[in-house]
């Protein structure tokens, strides 16, 4: 396995990481893969958030408001990663269940991942939903 390969299968072992935390609601584990100054742009976001300062004001405002998703499945598939020396861009379809719902919601994504301190972490995270099967 070449080392180009390591680093994508740590990349992607990461990201499924960071979704599994989100669904265990364990915050912790889903930030430790997100770069302090992280840009989040999302199509439902009301703007671009340009630090992780920013993700965790609308974050706590949605949780405080009761409106943090429950779901049910939320996964990377379709997922290709591409490495160059310490940076990285992983593109997916996101594809979301809402609890108790048998109806899926897709995102394409594009992340963004710098290798810093031995650990990939992302560093842009761009996601637009998009109608279930539309993934080109």
């Amino acid at each position: 396995m070449t080392a180009r390969s390591t680093d994508a299968d740590r990349i992607a072992a990461g990201i499924a990481d960071m979704y599994d935390a989100f669904l265990a609601g364990d915050r912790a584990r889903f930030d430790s893969h997100l770069h302090p100054e992280v840009t989040t742009w999302e199509t439902h976001l009301p703007g671009p958030l340009r630090s992780r300062a920013e993700l965790d004001a609308y974050r706590d405002g949605r949780d405080a408001a009761g409106q943090r998703p429950a779901l049910d499945r939320l996964d990377a598939t379709a997922l290709r990663v591409d490495v160059w020396n310490d940076t990285a861009a992983a593109r997916y379809v996101l594809v979301a269940v809402p609890a108790g719902s048998a109806h899926a919601e897709e995102s394409r994504v594009t992340d963004v991942l710098r290798r810093d301190g031995g650990r990939w972490l992302i560093v842009h995270h761009h996601s637009e939903r998009v109608s279930v099967g539309e993934r080109s």
